[in-house]
């Protein structure tokens, strides 16, 4: 079996107090009753867009950027993927790049032995105003945009990564050719998540035939922002599985391959693309 987890926070500006906050709901999920039904099973956990540092501004994330592979947040996920024997998806955190005064905003899946297993940078820069405190986001004064989509291969499934604003674009969920499971850690705004959120992940759920998993923040944050939360996971019918509205905490679910394989199979949407919609 194969279960799938959404961790949700109200990350700060404190690295450390994030990256407690993080082992301490893994290890209640682990001391929980799941523990005697789940605990050695496959476990899949994504962790939330910013997971290591919200709310602080893109200068102050540029001076925590690492190096990667080096550094003390991944060096932390790292060890705890391999203390718990998991799939730890780790949100986004800032990774140096090639462009001066910038960093990715970069997604690193860390495997049950502590490698790193696959990784993935934010195409899609939230540069938009939205009617909320902050009102005009800039994501690209400080971050750079990827330029390729990542497909992890897992012993049970084909992860395809994306984050947040990536949601609203179709075509990189395309390109990843009907992976089985696709992430979505987030930062959604309370203003956009209450109108697109659920609308967003059911259909890129049901047009991909996949189970989508969404982390996001949740809650009210030191420089105003104000994040929707409401973490949650779909099935490839479109189905809420699991759904954590606000706080901290975690939703969970069962991966099926036999009922995934099922839809497909019933609805074979994959075969009935046209090569040339022009």
């Amino acid at each position: 079996m194969v279960n799938l987890h959404a961790l949700q926070m109200t990350s700060s500006d404190n690295v450390t107090e994030n990256l407690s906050c993080v082992e301490g709901l893994l290890a209640k999920l682990f001391t929980s009753s799941f523990a005697n039904t789940g605990a050695h099973d496959e476990n899949i956990v994504v962790l939330p867009e910013c997971f290591s540092m919200f709310g602080c501004g893109g200068r102050a994330m540029l001076a925590r950027a690492e190096a990667l592979g080096d550094g003390e947040v991944q060096l932390a996920l790292s060890s705890l993927a391999k203390q718990y024997q998991l799939y730890l998806v780790g949100g986004s955190m800032p990774i140096t790049s090639n462009e001066p005064q910038k960093y990715f905003a970069c997604s690193i899946i860390y495997g049950p032995n502590g490698e790193l297993v696959s990784r993935y940078n934010k195409m899609h820069l939230f540069d938009v105003n939205v009617d909320d405190n902050t009102q005009n986001y800039n994501e690209s004064a400080y971050t750079t945009a990827g330029h390729c989509c990542s497909v992890a291969s897992l012993p049970f499934a084909r992860v395809g990564q994306s984050i947040c604003y990536d949601l609203r674009f179709p075509e990189l969920y395309r390109k990843m050719n009907f992976p089985d499971i696709v992430v979505v850690p987030s930062a959604f705004t309370q203003v956009t998540g209450e109108a697109h959120w659920h609308a967003l992940l059911k259909a890129r759920a049901i047009e991909n035939q996949c189970y989508v998993v969404a982390a996001n923040q949740s809650g009210k944050h030191q420089d105003g922002r104000e994040t929707f939360g409401h973490s949650c996971i779909y099935s490839p019918w479109g189905e809420l599985l699991s759904i954590i509205k606000s706080g901290q905490g975690m939703a969970s679910s069962v991966f099926n391959k036999d009922a995934l394989t099922k839809i497909r199979k019933a609805m074979p949407v994959r075969s009935h693309i046209r090569g040339n919609y022009e």
